[in-house]
């Protein structure tokens, strides 16, 4: 008996564990710009510690136990059809592939910056660029980190601990940065960002040009539209949170207004039977929290239930972000609660109970040694 097939288009974070789940149930096929999973997690440890950062979150497809069973597909996503249920994929050598689907999963995220693009990278092209914007950041003397998000707090905070001669100033526009979070959050984050010399600058709204590539790191002075002289530095990484959702490849008719997918409360496509969104290209809520809440787990349940006939379950957003923000630090990983409370992994459980055991074991069913 022929197996269904589902098609995962994107293997990021949240398509990688959607189709690990999957892998045993039907015929995965897992389409990807990338070589491996280049996470788009932990923006800073990927700037200061980049050999560091390569090693939890730059992982072939071949490392993961439960894709043994998976096709990747390296590829850029070039069309859908709908009537025909068909993806259609420009391959590295210009050629294009159509690979039919019973199901499919669009997981292709959103571009935010250049640590987060869809362009179609070899693994050599995915070192250079991890070396260049390391290399160009470990020699600035002085360092504006522009953003009031994660990303933008977790870059500036591990830059002063990697550097901490260099100058480091965090410019955002509210009166406090975090503001998805709960206020605790910022209250504990900003005493670590002060305690390593990053300079906080609130009401600070910087100016955006038109056209102006928010995509690279750069080296001319910061304006701002709320009254403040511009701020010269050697480098500014721009985590402005102007993300867009990587879904030119798609019709029209899947998504809203700002170009993300429209979907129902059980994460399936609207108007489209056996098609479902995950991650940050899905508009299932304000904070588009599927992408970090587990709901890939909910999400392959959902597909195994359509496919039997079954009633689907409901996917319920979280109000609040939550989470690590500052990433792996020297004392360990500190996690917030969606209260804005905390606990925290002491640093010698990382290595030995929270990356081995929780993460790739728990997680992600198994990840094999990097020989």
């Amino acid at each position: 008996m022929t197996r269904p097939r589902l098609v995962v288009a994107g293997l990021g974070d949240t398509g990688l564990l959607t189709a690990r789940h999957l892998s045993r149930h039907v015929d995965v096929v897992g389409i990807s710009t990338k070589p491996a999973l280049v996470s788009g997690q932990e923006l800073g440890m990927r700037l200061a510690r980049p050999e560091e950062w390569s090693r939890e979150y730059l992982v072939g497809f071949d490392r993961y136990r439960k894709l043994d069973g998976v096709r990747t597909v390296h590829g850029t996503l070039a069309g859908l059809s709908l009537a025909d249920r068909v993806v259609h994929v420009r391959l590295p050598d210009g050629t294009t592939s159509a690979e039919p689907y019973d199901v499919l999963v669009i997981a292709t995220g959103v571009t935010n910056g250049f640590w987060r693009r869809p362009d179609l990278q070899s693994d050599a092209e995915v070192a250079a660029a991890l070396r260049a914007a390391h290399e160009q950041l470990a020699a600035a003397e002085s360092i504006n980190v522009v953003g009031g998000g994660a990303a933008a707090v977790n870059a500036a905070a591990n830059l002063a601990l990697a550097w901490p001669e260099a100058r480091v100033a965090l410019y955002f526009p509210g009166a406090r940065a975090l503001p998805q979070h709960h206020g605790r959050v910022w209250a504990t984050v900003s005493g670590i960002l002060t305690e390593r010399g990053v300079s906080l600058r609130p009401g600070h709204r910087a100016v955006v040009p038109p056209g102006f590539d928010l995509d690279r790191i750069t080296t001319d002075p910061v304006a701002f539209s709320t009254g403040q002289p511009e701020a010269p530095a050697d480098a500014t990484l721009w985590a402005i949170g102007r993300v867009r959702p990587n879904t030119a490849w798609l019709p029209e008719s899947l998504l809203d207004q700002q170009g993300f997918v429209r979907v129902s409360p059980d994460l399936s496509v609207v108007g489209e039977r056996g098609v479902f969104a995950i991650g940050d290209v899905a508009a299932t809520d304000p904070l588009r929290g599927s992408a970090r809440n587990r709901a890939d787990r909910l999400l392959a349940g959902n597909i195994r239930r359509h496919l039997a006939g079954r009633t689907l379950h409901t996917y319920r957003a979280r109000r609040r972000r939550w989470g690590s923000v500052l990433g792996f630090q020297p004392d360990g990983l500190r996690v917030f609660t969606p209260s804005g409370r905390s606990f925290r992994f002491p640093a010698w459980s990382i290595q030995t109970i929270l990356q081995p055991w929780i993460v790739r074991r728990g997680i992600y069913g198994g990840v094999r040694r990097r020989w």
